[in-house]
Formats: C-alpha cells, structure tokens, sequence
C-alpha cells in the first residue's frame, strides 16, 4: 500500500510517500481501507518530534480517517465488512490502509461523503467536547471563539449556536471572519486591528462572555481570560500561535472563573459511551443542516508535503483534506 513516511523529525520536506506492508488489525481493532484523511495542526508537530506524542521512528502521521471497513480483529462486532466510516487514530491515517481500535470507529451517515467525514470527528468531536463536557455552556449564555476560521474554531461557532447561544467571533483578518460570520457568529471580532478584551466587553455591555474557547494560545489566552465576566470558564484547547502561555493567576481569583484545559484523545478513549453521545447529537445537527462543515482545500496522498505546510502556515480556513482512495 501506498503511505506517508516520516523517518526523521523534522519539516514536512523530509516525508516520503513508500510502498508499505498492509497492516493487520489486532484484538479490537478495525483496518479501514483509507478513502480521505482529515489534516490537523498537531500533525505538523507530530513530524517534527513536538507534540506530546512522540512515535518511534519511522512511521507515518495522520490522525483523522474516512474509509470503507476493510477487515476487523478478534472481539469486534457491529463493523461489517463495506460498512462506511470515520474514525481517528493517534498516527497513521496518511495511507491507503489504517488501524482504527473500534472504540473510536463510527457508522458514518449516509449524508455525509468521505471528504466531509474526514475533516468531522476530530474538530466537531473536540470542539462538543469541549463547549459541553469541560465548559457546560448552557442556551442564552455568550460564547467567544479565537481563531474562528480553523477548523476547531468554525465547529465551535457552529455547535455554540446550535446550543442557543450568543457567538462572538474573534480572527485575524476580515477574510476570516467572513467565513465566520456564514457560520453562524453574531458578532466579528478582528484582533489583529483591535484589543480582543476592551471589544468584546464594548459588545457584552460590560458584563464580559460566560465561555471562550481558545486553540490559538498566546498573548491572546489572557486576552480571552480578561475577557470573560464573573465565572466565566476559559477553554484552551492548543496553541496554533506557537507559544505556550504563562497566564496570572490572580486573573481568575479575582473573576472566580475558570481555565479548563481540553485534550479530546484521552477523552474519546476513556469515555466512549460518552462521546458516542456527543456525535449522535453532531450527526443529528449535521442532518439538520446546521452543520456544514467547510474543507476549504483537498489536496492527494502525494501531496501531503503542500498541505502540511498550508496549515503550519496558518493559510488554511476550515479544514484541509487528503484524498487517498475513492470517494464514491
């Protein structure tokens, strides 16, 4: 099978595209033969031997799949042979066959085409996860969101108004947020041309936002922190802005309000029931049509090189997507 291989950390440069044993699924596992993969920031940290996951060399990144069910291991049920899916992986989806365990393995609905499921479970399961497990935001409250064109940040507009609330959207550039504002967000924050806290308490009447959810990190972590008012809850999700933050901490003493670190991997794995429940809600709403979510550029496996550095350039909006095999 065709895969992408990184044999050393480093720039997306240095990953190859190789002829690859297929692999075997193992007990609980599933192998999906690879229609898309979804492109995530945290792969491009994965390559470079950055992110907390660190694999044993070589082995090839990727960590959102859509694919056919292929062949499963010893104790699956419910995965037939043919069945279309979406799943995510810790590595290994940039390839035309991936390991899936089958607790993180979904029936992808029929009103979804494999490029659309590609990009879903990683942004739309994190950004759920994160408004209603870690936040609890509630219909009526006020949501800020950084980085609002990303592929987390657009789900997380999108699902805080299918909860019912109040979104403020916060980007770079007018061209951001214009994709912001189709999705959904009631107000437009440019924080490049403004400060992030003194708007958005201009535009929440001085009261400051019950929620933010934050994958940007940076300076504007604590902007987002003054941001909130009394008992406000702050989700920092990552830092596409390539710095980790130092915040005071006096700031939530003196708001009695909350920093609530989100990490979707760990979360998927041990509660599984819970986040099944969290994507009947996500396919249901995408059924509805008030999910529609935007792969703004497809690119092929042998062009995985161009797309890791779209988005660790920070040009991408919405999501980015491998093709691999058929999408029909």
């Amino acid at each position: 099978m065709r895969a992408v291989v990184c044999r050393q950390f480093g720039p997306p440069d240095l990953l190859t595209i190789e002829e690859c044993d297929v692999p075997q699924p193992g007990p609980g596992q599933v192998r999906v033969k690879v229609q898309a993969a979804g492109v995530n920031f945290p792969d491009t940290l994965l390559i470079e031997g950055r992110y907390q996951l660190k694999p044993d060399l070589p082995f090839t990144p990727g960590s959102e799949v859509a694919g056919t069910v292929d062949a499963t291991g010893e104790g699956v049920t419910g995965f037939e042979v043919g069945t279309a899916v979406l799943g995510t992986v810790p590595f290994g989806a940039f390839a035309e066959f991936a390991i899936v365990e089958a607790t993180t393995l979904m029936r992808r609905p029929a009103s979804m085409d494999p490029i659309v499921a590609a990009g879903f479970a990683t942004t739309y399961g994190t950004s759920i996860h994160a408004l209603t497990q870690r936040a609890g935001l509630q219909p009526g409250e006020t949501l800020l969101v950084l980085g609002a064109s990303g592929g987390v940040g657009l789900a997380a507009v999108e699902i805080g108004k299918a909860i019912g609330t109040t979104v403020i959207a916060a980007a770079s550039t007018p061209e951001k947020l214009e994709i912001a504002r189709a999705a959904g967000a009631d107000h437009l924050v440019n924080y490049a041309s403004c400060s992030l806290k003194d708007r958005v308490k201009e535009l929440t009447g001085g009261k400051g936002v019950d929620v933010a959810c934050d994958p940007v990190g940076g300076d504007l972590l604590e902007e987002a922190l003054r941001a909130t008012g009394w008992g406000g809850r702050v989700l920092t999700i990552g830092f596409t802005s390539g710095t980790i933050p130092r915040i005071p901490a006096n700031i939530m003493l003196l708001k009695g309000n909350a920093l609530v670190g989100v990490h979707y991997g760990p979360f998927q794995k041990n509660f599984p029931d819970v986040n099944r429940q969290n994507f009947e809600q996500l396919f249901a709403w995408h059924a509805q049509g008030k999910l529609k979510p935007l792969v703004s550029s497809v690119f092929d496996l042998s062009e995985t090189t161009a797309a890791l550095k779209l988005l660790a350039n920070r040009k991408a909006i919405g999501k980015i997507v491998l093709t691999v095999g058929g999408t029909q």
